[in-house]
């Protein structure tokens, strides 16, 4: 069976379910989700997209993202989808959700509200190579000037989220 999302309206009511694809491609808001995990330096987990994704291959992004399934909550989506991509689980704290739109250039457009939580860990991942190139701890300060410098390696979504996100997230430092 095909991934499918959950689409919403503007005040994160489901309003019905649709296969990923199709979302994308029609760009229709839907529930989305994006961890954010700090080590004990204050440092941020960033991941490399893996090579042969469909989208942003061999960009840096948070630590992990994703869209709920129906039934679950966002908190149980992000534990799960952090052990599937990163190989660890940790405890997670919603922050907050916003909406945003970012357009690609393959036609595909991310139009989420996207639940924004946060998490501690100071472990090794064991990255999943089916969706993970790399990874990397930065801190925070760091990655906001290299978004500056160098943004053609970093994933639409992630600008987009990391300013979004700055000031709420940059107090679990």
């Amino acid at each position: 069976m095909k991934e499918q999302v959950i689409l919403v309206d503007e005040q994160d009511n489901p309003i019905g379910l649709m296969e990923k694809i199709e979302a994308h491609e029609k760009a229709l808001l839907h529930r989305a989700f994006s961890v954010f995990v700090f080590n004990s330096r204050g440092e941020l987990m960033l991941q490399q997209r893996a090579a042969h994704k469909y989208h942003s291959p061999l960009l840096w992004t948070n630590t992990c993202c994703s869209h709920q399934r129906d039934g679950e909550t966002s908190l149980e989506a992000g534990v799960r989808r952090l052990e599937e991509e990163m190989g660890f689980t940790c405890d997670l704290e919603e922050v907050f959700w916003f909406i945003y739109k970012a357009p690609f250039d393959n036609g595909l457009t991310e139009h989420e509200l996207d639940h924004v939580m946060v998490g501690k860990f100071e472990g090794v991942p064991k990255i999943n190579p089916d969706e993970v190139e790399a990874y990397k701890w930065m801190p925070l300060e760091d990655v906001k000037k290299d978004i500056e410098t160098k943004p053609e390696i970093y994933t639409e979504w992630f600008k987009i989220i990391f300013k979004e996100s700055y000031n709420k997230i940059a107090k679990f430092v």
